[in-house]
């Protein structure tokens, strides 16, 4: 029986107008100028509203190449619901407005039986919006293909555990039908978010953020999660898909195929220029 996903946050984080959506998504789409690569295997990109992050998150899926890909690992953050596992969904299909993706029941079914996932229920699924804001973008650039996804929502997770999932889902790596998008915001800087660091040598507040980030995108580029760690404990940087990331970082590592990750975007939200002030920075990596 079909047990739908709601796209929950369509009509407040972005429109529900499935031909305004769609234009959107061309449009920003089409303004990163990026050329289709078969070689692009993965993505992080943010998942705010798009009328802040949508823009950013083009550079994340601008070059991907449709043709070969058969599913979707999907990693996001959980940001209501606490657990010190990876979760499943126990829906069989994520709606859009401009489309639904099926739910790949076998791989869901071929996890479950290692024991080391939970499932989460369809609230908790349609609280969170980490994963749902990557699928309309999912179902433009796939349009007219038949993929299949994976949900999975890493949760709080100790880097004993997400070295464990890096090696438990690091075979599907090896499969070239496979596709893995990791969703994650980058620094939430300002009172608000509790996290107000800042390095006066590098100016203005905002340039501090973007020197912090930078600094953290770099690590990921190396491919090491222990350094990654490392990095998040010196700086307490607020990246809310860390954990995600992190996995992604352990199945790579722990995979044959050598792939690269890549920066090819970096934005924040507004400009910080006194504690006053707060943004969101939006970061996007192809995977190669």
């Amino acid at each position: 029986m079909e047990k739908i996903r709601k796209a929950s946050h369509a009509g407040s984080w972005y429109t529900d107008n499935p031909r305004k959506l769609g234009e959107e998504l061309d449009g920003w789409l089409r303004a990163s100028g990026l050329t289709k690569s078969s070689d692009v295997r993965g993505v992080i990109a943010p998942h705010a509203g798009y009328s802040y992050s949508g823009r950013a998150a083009a550079y994340a899926f601008g070059n991907i190449d449709p043709r070969n890909i058969a599913r979707i690992f999907l990693l996001g953050p959980s940001h209501h619901y606490y657990t010190p596992k990876c979760a499943l969904s126990q829906a069989t299909v994520y709606k859009t407005p401009i489309g639904d993706i099926a739910i790949d029941q076998e791989v869901n079914e071929e996890l479950k039986a290692t024991g080391k996932f939970e499932e989460m229920d369809l609230h908790v699924d349609e609280a969170e919006h980490s994963m749902e804001m990557h699928m309309p973008y999912l179902v433009k650039v796939f349009e007219g293909y038949h993929v299949k996804i994976v949900p999975i929502l890493v949760g709080a997770v100790n880097a004993e555990t997400e070295a464990m999932y890096g090696r438990l889902l690091a075979k599907y790596v090896d499969d070239p039908a496979n596709f893995f998008s990791v969703s994650s915001d980058f620094c939430h800087w300002g009172s608000r978010f509790g996290y107000t660091h800042y390095d006066r040598k590098h100016g203005a507040i905002y340039k501090s953020i973007e020197a912090l980030d930078k600094k953290g995108m770099d690590i990921i580029e190396t491919g090491d999660p222990y350094e990654f760690k490392d990095y998040l404990s010196e700086t307490d940087n607020t990246i809310c898909g860390r954990h995600p990331i992190s996995v992604f970082l352990h199945m790579l590592k722990n995979s044959s195929t050598e792939i690269k990750i890549r920066f090819l975007r970096y934005e924040q939200s507004s400009q910080c220029k006194s504690t006053r002030d707060s943004s969101v920075s939006y970061a996007s990596a192809a995977a190669k």
